[in-house]
């Protein structure tokens, strides 16, 4: 059995190549104009162009209107669509539907009773993604290096694949796979070496940590 990895926040070719080489199995085109990994249309579509058939290209969005999205599917030529705002049921599904792609809905999580709402969303997003609730402070969701208690989701069943996200670095990533059952990983900050610039070797070790987590000398 084996874990597969998606490296977010990918904004430059060293960064996309890096993902590749790596052996990652997803990296994400960040739209969400207020992230410091944000990409425009032109660095979208020439990282699109060097990442498609060497793994799968997910277009992240939080909270944007269809505009904004068909820029971006059309710059980019995603395999999948991720949101990771606020969006409901009902507009998770109008944009799988409008756009044709499979769907990854992120939620933020705390506590157990933060995963309530997320059978909801079964008939509208493909794929779940469970993230560390962002800090009171914060001005965007997801990338900020944080953690959540992990065994929140161990033995749960969930009707849609999903992948863990929050705080995982290279160090923890095996850990976190144990302790949440995840057979899908998801990092950003924990590769990066300060917002928004990625590093060759984390995200090296964090596909190899990640791969060997559930190997029997690991456990």
């Amino acid at each position: 059995m084996s874990v597969s990895v998606k490296i977010c926040g990918i904004n430059s070719l060293e960064a996309a190549d890096a993902a590749v080489r790596a052996g990652a199995d997803f990296a994400g085109l960040n739209f969400h104009a207020g992230s410091p990994r944000h990409v425009g249309l032109d660095v979208a579509s020439a990282l699109s162009a060097r990442l498609k058939g060497r793994l799968r290209v997910v277009a992240l969005f939080a909270d944007a209107g269809d505009t904004g999205i068909s820029a971006a599917v059309a710059a980019a030529g995603p395999d999948l669509i991720q949101l990771h705002g606020n969006e409901t049921p009902a507009r998770t599904g109008a944009i799988a539907a409008r756009f044709q792609l499979p769907v990854i809905k992120a939620f933020q999580i705390a506590e157990p009773a933060d995963l309530a709402c997320v059978g909801d969303y079964r008939d509208a997003a493909d794929f779940f993604l469970f993230d560390a609730k962002s800090p009171g402070t914060a001005d965007r969701p997801g990338g900020h290096g944080a953690a959540f208690d992990w065994k929140i989701l161990a033995g749960r069943s969930f009707p849609r694949p999903w992948l863990l996200a929050g705080g995982l670095t290279a160090d923890n990533v095996a850990r976190a796979i144990r302790s949440s059952g995840a057979l899908m990983v998801d990092t950003s900050s924990g590769v990066e070496d300060a917002p928004g610039r990625k590093n060759a070797q984390k995200i090296a070790a964090f596909v190899h940590a990640a791969r060997n987590a559930l190997n029997a000398e690991h456990a």
